[in-house]
């Protein structure tokens, strides 16, 4: 499933990381980039997103100890994996790091073998083609119940 896309020294020797340790994470700026500016998860509470990522296999991207971007997988790590969450903030973004996080994720050792991978996406269809994502095949398979989170206006105390 996996190319190769970005090489990693590259961008370690110019300060980012990748990290799935949990300690790391910035919650504060998870939390602002996905209440307030994702598409897809506006109006979560800060309670609904810490117990997110609790349950989740997170990818912190960081520049030095800054955290710049973010993903996580919701898996069984036997036979699926789901891909959310994903972004890179936008003073950072052009520099391959979306590639990057995606290969990284693509490529955990914790991940390999999956029968199946998924994520959806209203805008990213190029990055995920580049890893072997496709449209779904059988949709008329797939089954969903979405309650999308209120948009509030008054902001969550976290």
């Amino acid at each position: 499933m996996m190319k190769v896309f970005i090489n990693d020294n590259v961008l370690l020797e110019k300060g980012f990381y990748i990290s799935t340790d949990k300690n790391l994470l910035n919650f504060d700026v998870i939390y602002a980039y996905l209440s307030n500016d994702s598409y897809w998860a506006k109006g979560i509470t800060a309670e609904r997103l810490k117990m997110a990522i609790n349950n989740s296999l997170c990818f912190g991207v960081y520049y030095h100890k800054t955290q710049v971007g973010f993903a996580r997988a919701i898996t069984d790590k036997a036979t699926f994996a789901y891909i959310a969450d994903v972004f890179i903030l936008p003073a950072y973004r052009g520099k391959g790091l979306s590639k990057w996080l995606m290969q990284t994720i693509t490529g955990h050792p914790g991940l390999q073998g999956l029968r199946r991978w998924s994520l959806a996406t209203a805008d990213a269809q190029g990055l995920y083609t580049q890893f072997g994502f496709t449209q779904i095949a059988n949709p008329e398979r797939w089954m969903e119940i979405f309650t999308p989170y209120p948009v509030n206006n008054n902001k969550d105390e976290h």
